[in-house]
């Protein structure tokens, strides 16, 4: 089947967008070449998804300000989050038709992986492997990002009627968060995003107590305090910003901030996490407010354990999914750029091609 096949399409990083501007479908290419070979001991797989996420903004510039990101090489596909079905094997772990998972995915269409390859994941979930685009989402990094936030960083106790506020609420990591936090008993949600369909979404949907439309509230840390006199026992912080600094003047004595991610400073040149003004930081300091810094792939050990709660909760529908998806691998660009303007509700995913049944 795959000897037939002679051409291979892939998006490439063309150009740069600078430190301090937005990407733009520019950026971005459409190449035709050749299907790479599928040697001894490796396997040929087709893409059938992808994910973009704002963390992919820094590897985009020549440095990315991280010490476990590398940057993006011009010329060459962008790799990712990925999840895709083997279609020729020539190594004894995998099978044709095996479904197959991996954070460093190219952006094209057909991918030559080692059978040995320790960042490739075959799924054995029958369920999962009917649903391949959840490896990507809520049963993928970003559901094992926002379960593992909350079980490292929230510090949230049941029934003692804590208030979380968690900002980029519509996105994947957010929306995740969210549920996880109510289930693991916290008892008061709170979403900021950016338009009133999302708000809609997050409290008629998804279990959220309020939700606030950050482009038409004038005064956040106002809002938030009449939604919850107590004040806030945890933030779950996707974006940074002024509206992180609204929050943080709402929140308790010994509080905690889950420092997720900063989209809100992606397009600066900033150090990572960027330092706060210096009257937040007096917050923080006197009311003994946590701000560590989170990395999900320290807890890599945690991962099974935690996937096969998030499928459960799936199943059972006790945490909801929703994906933003767009056709076609030539458009995994503009997917990227319109998730990073908050064209996305819940997880942005570019599907490639069909599953094989």
């Amino acid at each position: 089947m795959a000897a037939e096949i002679r051409e291979n399409k892939c998006v490439v990083l063309k150009t740069r967008p600078g430190v301090e501007s937005q990407p733009n479908d520019s950026n971005f290419a459409l190449e035709k070449r050749e299907v790479p070979p599928c040697n001894e001991g490796e396997i040929l797989v087709k893409t059938l998804y992808l994910s973009v996420d704002p963390y992919m903004r820094c590897r985009m510039n020549e440095e990315t300000g991280s010490s476990y990101l590398t940057p993006w090489p011009l010329g060459d596909p962008p790799t990712g989050g990925g999840v895709g079905q083997v279609i020729q094997s020539k190594s004894n772990n995998f099978k044709e038709g095996d479904i197959v998972e991996s954070i460093v995915w190219p952006w094209q269409e057909l991918v030559v992986f080692s059978g040995e390859n320790p960042r490739l994941v075959k799924e054995e979930s029958p369920y999962l492997c009917l649903k391949p685009s959840l490896l990507l989402g809520i049963v993928g990094i970003t559901g094992l990002t926002s379960y593992t936030g909350i079980r490292e960083k929230a510090h949230i106790n049941s029934g003692s009627n804590q208030a979380m506020v968690i900002s980029g609420a519509a996105g994947a990591c957010g929306m995740a968060a969210g549920q996880i936090a109510k289930l693991d008993g916290c008892g008061m949600v709170i979403g900021i995003c950016g338009t009133d369909e999302k708000c809609n979404y997050l409290t008629e949907e998804l279990n959220f107590d309020f939700a606030i439309n950050y482009k038409t509230t004038k005064d956040i840390a106002k809002q938030i305090q009449t939604l919850c006199p107590a004040g806030i026992d945890v933030y779950f912080d996707n974006v940074g910003g002024e509206i992180s600094n609204e929050v943080i003047r709402c929140m308790n004595q010994n509080s905690h901030i889950v420092l997720c991610g900063q989209i809100s400073v992606y397009n600066k040149d900033v150090p990572y996490p960027p330092l706060l003004p210096a009257d937040i930081q007096t917050i923080l300091s006197n009311k003994n407010i946590t701000r560590d810094r989170f990395l999900v792939l320290n807890y890599m050990e945690k991962f099974p354990d935690a996937k096969k709660q998030l499928e459960a909760w799936v199943r059972e529908g006790k945490v909801k999914n929703r994906e933003t998806v767009v056709e076609g691998l030539e458009n995994t660009g503009r997917a990227f750029v319109a998730m990073m303007s908050g064209g996305n509700i819940g997880k942005q995913v570019v599907r490639v091609a069909d599953l094989t049944q």
